[in-house]
């Protein structure tokens, strides 16, 4: 998000969290594909519990590409003029793929100039509708303005697709837009289990802590703690100019949320605390992912938090 957003609300976050109310949230109930009880992979493999049969219908209620009206949140097409447009509504499964879209302002022109936010003029984001399969991607632009994204490989169901940018010129030079559209990937879907709130999560040897006690329609700052073998981590290296990026999605109807780093990058020994300034729309489970870097290498840790 740009770097004005994140200023802007830095007071609120403060006032709201100086009550103390930390959350502790218990170490349990994370799940992973290995089944240990902790989450675990990169960016762009699938997080989930053992998965369990279900039908593709039940994976959303809307169709592949069909967008509800817009509600904020990242779950519409198009807000204020904006619109993310795509002739695709499937993508394959079990390979890598490409999903093309182009972003047209209110001219009905596509936009091609962005500003740069956290060193990208895009970010986008897939996620299934069982809160699994999480990837956070810098598509490229063609100077038609049609960007493309490079996915890893999808596994069936519905997923839904987000585009986070910024116009740097026309009607909403300077304000952030997270637009989204849905796919459908076929084939035989196999849902998991939202794993429990849980207030630790484990990926590649890290252990990350999540400290806070949010609720809807305020404004509170979210704590992150990296330990490895008990002990805390200073070698964070920057990543999207911080040292840790987090991205929140809602159980149900994956509204979007992205968490604003308060802790800037200065150098390659960051941690083992950092700070985010967190939103949440509505109350509930959220899915959040956390991205960090070490030795050259992006880790993901996932784990559910309850919004009151």
């Amino acid at each position: 998000m740009i770097q004005r957003f994140r200023m802007s609300h830095r007071a609120l976050a403060a006032a709201a969290t100086t009550a103390a109310l930390t959350l502790a949230l218990a170490a349990c109930g994370s799940g992973s594909s290995s089944g240990k009880g902790h989450d675990s992979g990169m960016a762009g493999m699938d997080h989930s519990a053992m998965p369990s049969p279900s039908s593709p219908a039940g994976d959303m209620a809307s169709m592949p590409g069909m967008d509800p009206a817009s509600t904020g949140n990242g779950l519409a097409a198009a807000e204020d003029g904006y619109r993310m447009t795509s002739t695709a509504a499937t993508l394959p499964a079990g390979r890598p793929t490409e999903y093309r879209f182009t972003i047209t302002g209110p001219d009905g022109k596509p936009v091609t100039a962005f500003a740069v936010d956290q060193t990208k003029r895009m970010h986008f984001y897939a996620i299934r509708s069982d809160l699994t399969g999480f990837q956070h991607l810098h598509p490229t632009m063609a100077a038609d303005g049609t960007w493309t994204a490079p996915s890893a490989a999808l596994r069936p169901g519905t997923w839904r697709l987000y585009a986070s940018f910024t116009p740097a010129s026309g009607a909403g030079r300077g304000k952030n837009f997270v637009l989204s559209r849905t796919v459908k990937v076929p084939g035989r879907a196999m849902t998991s289990a939202l794993p429990k709130p849980a207030g630790t999560a484990t990926v590649d040897g890290y252990t990350v802590t999540v400290q806070g006690d949010p609720m809807a329609g305020m404004a509170h700052q979210l704590t992150a703690t990296v330990t490895k073998d008990g002990k805390p981590v200073t070698d964070l290296q920057p990543y999207l100019d911080t040292y840790a990026h987090l991205t929140a999605f809602h159980q149900g109807d994956l509204a979007f949320a992205h968490l604003h780093p308060e802790t800037m990058a200065d150098g390659g020994h960051g941690g083992p605390t950092l700070t985010f300034h967190a939103e949440f729309a509505r109350s509930g489970n959220w899915r959040l992912f956390l991205q960090f870097q070490t030795g050259g290498r992006l880790h993901t840790a996932s784990l559910t938090l309850h919004v009151g």
